[in-house]
């Protein structure tokens, strides 16, 4: 017995909380607000200063945000490879020293080679720090109440967004954008280095079986027609919604509003997307896997498209961002658990990040081409209009994602 309170390797843990690391669960709350508010909410917030400190072109800059999702994309294929056999501590670990240095690098790019480079080395700790690496955990050692563990993370991550879109602008209304980013690099390394090492000790217990009734590796289901539609389905939405979030301070700049006005929309709507992952278990309950997918998919086409027809007041503007912030919140945890209510556990870090890919692919490319499209399209209106129309192809998809009939599949609320 360790001094978390965890068996030894191979021992069952999902008995009981005294199973269970019991640092793990806080301590990962704590790093995913940090890690997704300071590597990714900062940026949007802190673009504008960016090209108009330097000169960068906004098309540039938004490009290496990218290049970096595009990196978590790819290294997150690995990283779950990685946590099925090792579990969390030194790939998460790992990550945060790289985001930290990545951010540092960010800061003090004296032009846009540099800049870049600092971008690309933030993707590999994106994928290391962010949600995949933190639902592997939860759901290997909360098993078979992992969506407990889970709701409860990304509650905390959804407040990512409300504490540190209007924190970057708070600081980079007395600071350049580089010292800011510096500011922000040293609360990284302060929250997540520590946490990381410190809490994610426990031994990684051995995978639970998987579903009886097939016999398949993560090879055959990561090639079945139900895994590559449900990632067809999760590529669309994640596009659209990743874009949203980005162009949406562009977006209502554009109409006039304040960067402060702004930042607090996007800010809000992490405020909503805790809201959200409240609801999602009684959903959980009341449908299946595909009907869930299409309804908070067809939900993330609506929400993007109020912002497309409502130009304000802006009271009305917030309400729209908490709205859709609960969408995304529930897109989260179905994410989470798309896995786990198909195919079980046993593969759940490779197929999970096999998953993930060509979604967050799709995510690293929303915002340059939300920027690309705004101007041939006539604005950022009329782009949130397409969004709409991308997340309603993706609902269309999701009926077709069928769940597996099997008790042992399902996530126990």
């Amino acid at each position: 017995m360790t001094d978390l309170g965890t068996p030894p390797r191979g021992a069952a843990t999902g008995t009981g909380d005294r199973s269970r690391p019991r640092a793990a669960l806080p301590a990962l709350c704590a790093t995913q607000i940090a890690s997704w508010g300071i590597v990714y909410y900062a940026f949007p917030v802190l673009n504008p200063q960016i090209t108009a400190a330097t000169g960068w072109p906004a098309g540039a800059t938004t490009a290496a945000f990218s290049l970096a999702l595009v990196g978590s994309a790819l290294a997150g294929i690995r990283v779950g490879r990685i946590l099925d056999r090792r579990g969390p501590r030194t790939v998460m670990t790992t990550g945060s020293v790289l985001g930290v240095v990545s951010l540092l690098i960010v800061a003090a790019a004296p032009n846009m080679p540099v800049f870049v480079a600092g971008w690309a080395l933030a993707g590999p700790a994106m994928a290391a720090t962010f949600y995949q690496p933190a639902f592997a955990a939860l759901t290997r050692w909360w098993a078979p109440d992992h969506v407990r563990a889970l709701t409860v993370v990304t509650l905390a991550g959804g407040l990512a967004s409300t504490v540190f879109a209007p924190l970057t602008a708070a600081l980079a209304a007395h600071l350049s954008w580089r010292h800011t980013y510096l500011v922000l690099a040293a609360v990284l390394a302060a929250i997540t280095i520590p946490a990381h090492a410190l809490a994610l000790r426990a031994p990684w217990p051995d995978a639970p079986a998987g579903p009886t009734h097939t016999g398949e590796g993560a090879a055959e289901i990561g090639r079945s027609r139900p895994f590559l539609l449900l990632a067809t389905a999760f590529t669309l939405s994640g596009f659209a919604m990743y874009a949203v979030v980005v162009a949406l301070v562009p977006l209502l700049l554009e109409r006039g509003y304040t960067t402060g006005q702004a930042a607090w929309a996007l800010g809000i709507g992490g405020a909503g997307q805790t809201l959200g992952r409240t609801l999602y278990a009684a959903l959980a309950r009341r449908t299946t896997a595909p009907a869930r997918t299409t309804i908070l998919t067809a939900l993330g086409g609506l929400t993007t498209a109020a912002f497309a027809a409502v130009p304000g007041p802006y009271a009305l503007l917030i309400a729209v961002s908490v709205v859709a912030g609960a969408v995304r919140g529930n897109l989260t945890l179905l994410q989470a658990t798309a896995v786990t209510d198909r195919w079980g556990a046993a593969h759940y870090g490779r197929l999970s990040g096999l998953l993930a890919a060509p979604a967050t692919t799709a995510a690293a490319l929303a915002p340059f081409a939300g920027a690309a499209l705004a101007v041939p399209l006539g604005g950022y209106g009329p782009l949130f209009a397409v969004l709409a129309a991308v997340s309603a192809t993706a609902a269309l998809i999701a009926p077709w994602t069928p769940a597996v009939p099997c008790a042992s599949a399902s996530p126990r609320l």
